[in-house]
């Protein structure tokens, strides 16, 4: 009984970090997508993501750490109801409501996969587009 239970509050807590993210917590096709975007290990199913949002399972803490850090929120928080909901994003010119897309982290997960030359091609264009939208200001 404690587990189903657990695995209940794991999965309200889930959906409500998902809507406070502007995601959709009736779609575990988003919830899948999304997360895959983000996680390096194995990719997950939709219906491991189904699983997650009817509160039939509990991701590896592994993948709490993904969902926690995606939706900005306490993995403590995430897998028991403890500690702050809210996580501080902290760190270099970030404010905790700054979140990236998806399209976002497919282009950082890209520039990932390229060589070291390729990746500093594209770290220096980047650094160039910036630089023109500044003076363009």
């Amino acid at each position: 009984m404690k587990a189903s239970i657990e695995r209940e509050d794991f999965s309200e807590r889930l959906q409500h970090a998902l809507r406070n993210a502007d995601y959709s917590p009736d779609s575990p096709t988003q919830l899948a997508r999304e997360f895959n975007i983000r996680f390096a290990g194995r990719p997950i199913t939709v219906h491991a993501a189904r699983k997650w949002l009817v509160g039939e399972a509990i991701p590896t803490q592994e993948k709490l750490r993904t969902l926690a850090q995606w939706l900005g929120v306490q993995a403590e928080w995430l897998r028991f109801g403890s500690g702050q909901q809210e996580q501080r994003m902290g760190g270099a010119g970030g404010d905790a409501t700054e979140r990236f897309d998806s399209a976002d982290v497919k282009l950082i997960a890209d520039l990932q996969r390229l060589d070291e030359h390729h990746r500093t091609i594209a770290r220096e264009f980047i650094r160039l587009l910036v630089r023109m939208n500044r003076a363009k200001d």
